[in-house]
């Protein structure tokens, strides 16, 4: 797809120079410095050789087809370079130059002119404002960049050139080989989702690693990941927030979601691994390049000090992995090898004295057990500890049938083992908490492969009853849904909602609740009204025709005085529910996303805690369990203390249904059921409350 791009048969440079430290200069430099095998064209209309190569004012005076351009001309001059570049052929072009959007609106247009020129003709354009593309295995540097990169697996896409060049330098200190480098910059036609496309069916590349700032689209960005993840780990570090997704909400979905909750849960959805930080983006590339996959999360753990295993051993833990003791062959095997004092447990503890047999034994005792997935080796620097030896050891006891990850800490003692580990292909760590986080990036993603194929229930459901309250309310612009419109919509969705019914007068509210039957839930009936609770809009309990009459009369007049613009349509009767455990539901429309399903404990887990997870839509039924499962308070749901276990299902299945609703109904951009009242296996969950926002018909 993008061969012209990467391995291209000959490359022009546009504003190529005589004066090292230009960009011009420095590009040529390196696409002979690293060895480029093809035609290097250098185009300057004031020069006649540049680094021995010969020089041309443009390509109709080289009169030969180029097959890439890399433009580093000033600003103003970049339109005319692309054109000269489209007329000698090229198929790809990269514009390093900067001064487009990222400046002022006279840069964007010139911007959207140079995309308009390149698309009208089929070629592909990287840029403008951008580093350049490497690309190892066609030993070509189409870049400013300091240094050429040693060949490798890992392929990084970046919408900052100063953050790749990072990734090069830090790249380099660890000896560790890269494969192909874009830096995107502005973006104005290549985005992301081509790259990962293009990354994902190329053979050389083994890892796939992102440094995003935005995403052009969140639809395009979802398939291409995932068919990635499907071939290969994706790991993004996702910096800054989008406005996109900085909106007035008026429900708990919508301000407890943001941007970087959207980002969130369209990675969890496509299966890319999140990297919060620089250090853990290419902690966790490194595990993926070097080491398979785990089969499990059973974890041993070798040191040479107590401490440093407790460390592992508790970040292990707080991991969700787990510590598993050698299984009984393996244990009396590896204490018959050991000295008495050595602990064959997990961790397994060697002594500060141990040499690189003592290592070798207790991999290798690790890597026989069956109960055993993954291994950490920690080595702390001793007067008898021969790190070099030890890790020259332990790479070659390595069968790379289980990942083995270390973590040789310390510094100056401790660096040669490091660089023996680094040429062994052995990921090494400087703490023990480094290694076990990505381990844990590698069993999550080894998960996502074994994943069950995703099927999405539909339901029958009453879409015309939901068809016509929506446009109603649209043709009046009522954009907020009432409650017992809202429950009517939940009920054509087939969820169990409160009998119920509107009165507009304190006779009628009596009439209805001698009808459903003591004792009933009032609420105030306002579509300028959203936080009932809040405003006194809610009695429950009301048990008798007086206590109605009172309830009613007293919102009658606080209401108005605390809202004086509310719109009052009466009060929303209904029978109290049962006891169970007070839930949330909701979902709230990204810009970029789509509809993003909440799901969080009532009360304070939502309130204060903010104990909430999001999902985009649709949604399968696993899908639905693991939001719940990723909750803290999930224990709750499970039961704790001898109470039973609620209805699981019966939210997954709310969950769902909800997942349907709005992605049959583009038009609902927030909601919420709040309380959906769940009881155990067998009771009947209800939907409480809910309230639903519509989305101006215009947009």
């Amino acid at each position: 797809m993008l061969s012209s791009l990467l391995y291209p048969a000959s490359v022009a440079v546009f504003g190529a120079s005589r004066t090292p430290g230009k960009v011009g200069y420095e590009v040529v430099a390196n696409l002979k410095k690293g060895g480029f095998g093809g035609a290097i064209v250098p185009v300057n209309p004031t020069a006649d050789e540049i680094l021995g190569l010969p020089c041309f004012p443009n390509l109709k005076a080289y009169g030969k087809p180029v097959e890439l351009g890399v433009v580093a001309v000033p600003t103003k001059m970049v339109r005319s370079a692309v054109e000269d570049a489209i007329h000698g052929g090229a198929k790809a072009i990269v514009v390093i130059t900067a001064g487009f959007k990222e400046v002022d609106e006279e840069g964007a247009e010139m911007e959207r002119e140079i995309e308009r020129l390149c698309t009208a003709r089929g070629v592909k354009l990287v840029g403008p404002n951008c580093l350049g593309v490497i690309n190892t295995d066609h030993a070509m540097n189409a870049s400013f960049a300091s240094h050429m990169p040693k060949a490798g697996g890992i392929s990084v896409i970046s919408q900052s050139g100063a953050l790749l060049t990072a990734i090069l330098d830090l790249a380099a200190s660890r000896h560790l080989g890269l494969g192909k480098l874009i830096s995107m910059g502005n973006k104005a036609q290549l985005d992301e989702t081509d790259f990962l496309t293009a990354l994902a069916t190329d053979e050389q590349t083994k890892v796939i690693v992102g440094y995003l700032e935005s995403i052009a689209s969140g639809d395009d960005f979802i398939r291409a990941a995932q068919q990635a993840t499907n071939r290969k780990p994706v790991i993004v570090f996702k910096a800054g927030t989008t406005t996109a997704g900085v909106k007035a909400a008026s429900s708990h979905t919508g301000s407890l979601a943001g941007a970087d909750v959207a980002y969130g849960a369209a990675f969890v959805r496509s299966g890319v691994i999140r990297a919060d930080t620089f250090e853990s983006m290419f902690d966790y590339a490194t595990a993926f390049a070097m080491q398979p996959l785990p089969k499990g999360d059973r974890v041993a753990i070798i040191t040479n000090a107590g401490g440093p295993g407790i460390m592992a051993a508790d970040a292990v833990e707080n991991a969700g992995m787990k510590v598993s003791p050698l299984g009984g062959g393996a244990a009396t095997a590896l204490a018959s090898k050991l000295p008495a004092a050595a602990s064959v447990g997990n961790p397994i503890d060697v002594l500060g004295d141990a040499d690189p047999e003592r290592y070798v034994m207790a991999v290798d005792a690790a890597q026989d057990d069956p109960d055993i997935d993954a291994i950490i080796v920690i080595l702390t620097p001793q007067a008898m500890t021969r790190p070099a030896e030890t890790a020259r050891a332990v790479a070659a006891a390595s069968r790379g049938e289980k990942p083995v990850l270390a973590s040789f800490m310390g510094g100056a003692d401790v660096m040669p083992g490091r660089d023996e580990l680094a040429a062994a292909n052995l990921p090494d760590y400087t703490s023990p908490e480094r290694a076990v986080a990505a381990l844990r990036a590698m069993v999550d993603y080894a998960t996502w492969l074994d994943r069950p194929p995703r099927v999405i229930t539909r339901f029958g459901v009453n879409r015309r009853r939901v068809e016509r309250i929506i446009r109603r309310h649209l043709k009046v612009g009522q954009l907020q849904v009432g409650e017992a419109q809202a429950k009517a919509i939940l009920d054509a969705y087939d969820f169990n909602v409160p009998p119920g019914q509107l009165a507009m007068t304190v006779e009628e509210a009596v009439d209805v609740a001698e009808r459903i039957g003591y004792p009933v839930a009032m609420k105030i009936a306002s579509p300028d009204v959203i936080h009932k609770s809040d405003l006194g809009g809610v009695k429950l309990n009301l048990g008798s025709p007086d206590a109605v009459r009172d309830a009613f009369d007293l919102m009658m007049m606080r209401i108005p005085q605390r809202v004086p613009t509310a719109r009052i349509e009466g009060v929303y009767l209904e029978s109290m529910v049962g006891r169970g455990r007070e839930i949330i539901l909701g979902m709230t429309r990204d810009p970029q996303f789509g509809p993003m399903l909440m799901f969080g404990l009532g009360g304070i887990f939502v309130e204060v805690m903010k104990d909430v997870t999001f999902h985009i839509a649709p949604i399968t039924k696993e899908e639905s369990l693991q939001m719940l499962r990723s909750t803290k308070s999930f224990a709750l749901l499970k039961g704790v203390r001898g109470q039973a276990s609620v209805d699981l299902d019966a939210i997954a299945d709310a969950l769902q249904r909800i997942s349907q609703l709005v992605t049959d109904f583009p038009q609902i951009v927030e909601m919420d059921i709040n309380p959906f009242i769940v009881g155990t296996v067998g009771s009947e969950s209800i939907a409480a409350d809910a309230r639903i926002t519509l989305q101006e018909p215009e947009a």
